[in-house]
């Protein structure tokens, strides 16, 4: 039986232990095997010498962490204690600002596979952002969007999703193409006005710098200089993926996001995210990013809905 004393240096105790102790009670309970207790900016630990080792290793990061952002929240703790490798703590540590957005909201990448989005889009033109809602898949699209348009790397950015309650047929809505769209687009909105300040926003919708496109209606277009988003992309038909892909022109950025286990399309008819993720994996300049329900920003039940949700669909195929 071995033991250690850390001392915690250069950070506010208060912000390493969490409130009610929230955060310490998770260090903990990453190791189980490990009897550690705190004092003030002391910790103590009790256990095998090379799992006291990787518990030190641990404590030096989260310290460092606090120390570069002055806070740390309960996803970024998680993240540090899930790190096995230098690349790993490279994406937990980059924190690199996306946009800074309304009432100066600071707006980031908050998991690690949220980061490889980032470092993806960054990296290739076109990227598939792949997962279960409440992972921020979207709300990272935009984001980067926005910071395009900002840093003039683009001259526009087009929203568009598959309005499949509607079949695509919004005629019969009242309003305009823009009112008729709305309702299907609103976690975009909701995105955007975090990020950009109404009148300003509400002027690039009018000049057409932020572009509302039913999916239906972007056949024949060649989309340069845009940054394109397509959103619920397991929505769409085997026809309007491949429309959609080949509309990509010069100088543009594509983030297709998506959830397969969420397909609201008619029983014969197959997604066209699903065929997409098999038949261009081969494309190196093609991106693709899997999140999970780890990578869950939302309220920490939608984790577990998710998870339990996931297990019955499991036994319901196995059965």
């Amino acid at each position: 039986m071995y033991e250690i004393t850390y001392e915690l240096t250069g950070i506010d105790t208060k912000t390493f232990y969490g409130v009610n102790n929230q955060y310490f009670n998770l260090l903990k309970s990453s190791f189980p095997t490990l009897k550690i207790t705190g004092r003030d900016n002391f910790i103590f630990a009790m256990g095998n010498q090379e799992t006291l080792d990787v518990l030190q290793q641990k404590l030096d990061d989260i310290v460092s962490y606090i120390s570069t952002n002055n806070s740390i929240g309960l996803k970024d703790l998680e993240n540090i204690l899930k790190i096995k490798s230098e690349e790993e703590k490279q994406l937990v540590f980059d924190q690199d600002i996306i946009v800074k957005g309304v009432n100066g909201k600071i707006i980031k990448a908050k998991t690690t596979n949220l980061k490889k989005l980032v470092k993806e889009s960054e990296k290739k033109d076109m990227v598939f952002a792949i997962g279960p809602a409440g992972t921020g898949k979207t709300y990272t699209s935009v984001a980067l969007a926005v910071r395009a348009l900002r840093d003039k790397e683009v001259k526009r950015i087009i929203l568009t999703r598959p309005a499949v309650e509607a079949g695509e047929s919004l005629g019969f809505l009242p309003g305009d193409l823009k009112e008729k769209l709305d309702p299907y687009l609103q976690p975009l909105y909701d995105a955007l006005r975090d990020m950009i300040p109404h009148e300003k926003l509400e002027g690039f919708i009018e000049r057409k710098v932020i572009e509302v496109a039913p999916l239906a209606f972007m056949r024949g277009r060649t989309l340069d200089e845009a940054f394109v988003i397509l959103d619920e992309a397991q929505n769409t038909t085997h026809s309007q993926m491949k429309m959609f892909l080949t509309r990509m022109g010069m100088n543009a950025k594509f983030i297709i996001t998506g959830d397969p286990s969420q397909v609201d399309l008619p029983p014969k008819q197959h997604s066209g995210l699903k065929e997409a993720m098999r038949i261009l994996k081969g494309v190196h300049e093609i991106g693709f990013v899997h999140l999970t329900e780890e990578d869950v920003v939302r309220h920490p039940v939608v984790k577990k809905i998710i998870l339990a949700y996931n297990a019955e669909e499991k036994r319901q195929r196995e059965e």
